[in-house]
């Protein structure tokens, strides 16, 4: 079957693309030597599968995510490479595409945002482009899928050669390139020998590591030694690899010369206008906590509430209504009925009556990283971000960290200082992630139901707050950061597409929904047990259970928090596994029916302020077992992450007993 290769700069529309031509994806494990998911997609055509690589700028990598290109570049032979460019920005864009011709395999150019471009009043022309490079240029508009099929059947055309290969002429430097050739032509299963040598001039990482073991490199040494000399005595240049950058710039100017016709270019697009409004130095932080404060009104108040009191209603009502009358049926005995009844329906029901809200937050979210506004959330935060030790690229993982920590703690990878990745790392479990939200929405909507949003605004707040504070505290005396410079993509602001949003909300929610049949239901029956029995055997009262003796070992030291009861202490251990097992323990405890049950029971067993504390521990204490085992994996450290479990419990029981004996004082008990 073959394999075709999907390259291009970050936020060209690439997953967009990805997203049409292929009718299913799945992440088949880890790029070789990294901790980069790999993604295959079968195209739909069923002319073979389409892999996803990172979106990089260039084969000359910075980070681990952009190492992948260049490796898989390397170590495999994809039948065709399809690389998507912006048709607004392609000056910038053609910089990789120039590095792919070279590679010297068939490849299509995907001429995309052509609506865009057309919008700003730039015009490209695909026929000279194509005349110009050798290879098939199509122009695309990928979020509407307008091209794509285009995309698909040229693909059914390509050669086993590339027709026509990309050879720029880099003077002074040719006589490198050869002599590396040459020193190339025993090693067998190379690329382009043209290609790799031109790498290794560049001074490439990834190729260099690759051949190390293979190739003289004192020889090769020696070959960049004596051009480099060369390119100074002449006055060109002071390095190898600025040569051949300059070399590539000046063919690309000449070429957008030819193809890109700016004379009707408009001065003020509407990203520009949008920008100067949303990125203001001093509205934008504010506007993007006004957004916030919307989308938990929608999330809570206005769409969330309604559809989770319909569906608390249709699983407390006919759904249990039926299992009951099954039970009954089958002649279940009392044990299997309450394991069934009161454990599994009441731990995972109380837990799925929460899926309207999250799927909300999730769509999103969603709406906001394809609208284009995630990249400017990322600029706003840099100044900040640089302030505590870090700078706005580490902010994008914190905001993916509001959906999942664990994808969030992945995608700190794409960091590039070893340092900072590890800080960012350690602090996103401080983001407020949705298996929280059913805790939040629980207290929230009993204690504080008329500023519902506004409470659940002040977790996510509070959560951001204290992670920029130990940020701080973490790169002045723990992890002293070199500097490091923030470069990020702003792409045009563009109203995304209904399937790619109900796409990428389902991408995220599957995951709740994964966990609410594995990982939620396992637990909901080791609660149930644990509170269905004790020293002196089964059907034993709850008060007397293993549960209430485990909780009660917990219970004295809560006390200082406001929540100092068994029933707490065991809700929170619980909630280690999986945070929505909290609201799963809590309902398996106090045995009620439905929500508006367990609203009641929370109700006598809390004040306002006590629940508040309880929010702030719930959101704060230790990262859940996926997030350690993640961030195990990505640290290769159990010293760093028994740190992230210790900071954070002590940092939840200092929040929490600041507010609850804070509160006391001010008399709000």
């Amino acid at each position: 079957m073959n394999s075709f290769a999907l390259v291009g700069n970050p936020n060209t529309g690439k997953t967009s693309l990805f997203n049409t031509l292929t009718t299913s994806y799945e992440y088949v494990g880890n790029w070789a030597g990294v901790t980069v998911e790999k993604k295959i997609g079968d195209l739909k055509d069923g002319g073979g599968q389409l892999v996803d690589l990172p979106g990089i700028y260039s084969l000359h990598p910075l980070s681990r995510d952009e190492s992948v290109a260049a490796q898989y570049l390397m170590e495999e032979k994809p039948a065709a490479l399809i690389n998507i460019v912006d048709a607004s920005q392609l000056e910038r864009n053609l910089a990789l595409s120039i590095q792919l011709l070279e590679y010297g395999q068939p490849m299509i150019l995907g001429l995309n945002m052509m609506d865009v471009a057309k919008s700003r009043g730039i015009h490209v022309d695909p026929a000279l482009l194509q005349e110009r490079l050798g290879i098939p240029v199509i122009p695309l508009v990928a979020r509407t899928g307008k091209g794509s099929t285009k995309i698909l059947d040229a693909l059914k055309e390509v050669p086993e050669d590339a027709a026509k290969r990309l050879k720029l002429d880099y003077g002074i430097a040719e006589t490198a390139i050869s002599d590396i050739g040459e020193l190339l032509l025993n090693i067998p299963e190379l690329p382009d020998h043209r290609w790799v040598a031109i790498q290794l001039l560049s001074q490439n990482p990834v190729i260099l590591d690759a051949l190390s073991a293979k190739l003289n490199m004192e020889a090769v040494k020696e070959i960049v030694g004596r051009c480099e000399a060369e390119l100074r005595r002449t006055g060109l240049s002071s390095s190898l690899a600025e040569w051949i950058r300059a070399v590539r710039s000046g063919y690309i100017e000449k070429l957008c010369a030819a193809a890109v016709d700016r004379s009707a270019q408009k001065p003020h697009n509407l990203t520009e206008r949008l920008d100067a409004i949303l990125t203001h130095r001093f509205l934008g932080i504010p506007i993007f906590l006004a957004f916030l404060f919307l989308l938990f009104k929608v999330t809570f108040d206005w769409i969330g509430n309604p559809l989770s009191d319909w569906l608390d209603g249709f699983i407390s009502g006919s759904v249990s209504g039926y299992i009951n009358q099954a039970l009954d049926w089958a002649g279940a005995s009392s044990f299997t009925h309450a394991l069934i009844v009161d454990g599994i329906v009441a731990g995972v029901g109380g837990v799925l009556v929460f899926i309207p809200q999250i799927f909300i937050l999730f769509l999103i979210i969603s709406f906001i990283e394809d609208s284009g506004y995630m990249a400017r959330v990322s600029l706003l935060m840099d100044s900040l971000m640089e302030a505590v030790g870090l700078n706005g690229k580490a902010f994008i993982p914190f905001i993916i960290g509001f959906g999942c920590n664990v994808p969030a703690v992945m995608s700190a990878r794409s960091i590039e200082q070893p340092k900072d990745r590890l800080l960012t790392t350690l602090l996103i479990p401080l983001m407020s992630c949705s298996a929280r939200l059913p805790v939040y929405a629980l207290f929230a909507g009993v204690f504080f139901r008329s500023h519902q949003a506004l409470v659940v605004l002040s977790m996510y707040v509070l959560g951001i707050a204290m992670a920029l504070l130990l940020c701080k505290v973490f790169s002045s005396y723990l992890l002293k950061n070199e500097s490091s410079v923030f470069v990020v993509e702003l792409p045009p602001y563009r109203l995304p597409q209904g399937r790619s949003l109900m796409r990428g909300t389902w991408e995220k929610g599957k995951g709740f929904l994964r966990k609410a049949g594995t990982l939620i239901l396992g637990g909901s029956v080791l609660i149930w047990l644990l509170s269905y029995s004790g020293p002196g055997g089964f059907g034993v009262n709850m008060d007397d259970s293993f549960l209430a003796k485990i909780g009660g070992l917990m219970a004295p030291l809560l006390a200082p928090l406001g929540f100092g009861t068994w029933q707490s202490g065991s809700s929170l251990l619980t909630g280690f596994l999986a945070k929505e097992i909290v609201v799963s323990t809590m309902n398996i405890i106090y045995h009620v029916p439905n929500m508006e049950g367990l609203q009641g029971q929370i109700a006598l067993s809390f004040t306002p302020l006590q629940a508040f504390s309880f929010m702030a521990f719930v959101l704060l204490y230790t990262p859940c077992l996926a997030t350690v085992g993640v961030i195990r994996k990505e640290t290769s450290s159990w010293r760093w992450t028994v740190f992230s479990i210790g900071y954070a419990v002590i940092l939840a029981y200092l929040i929490s007993l600041i507010i609850y004996q804070g509160g006391r004082l001010l008399g709000l008990s």
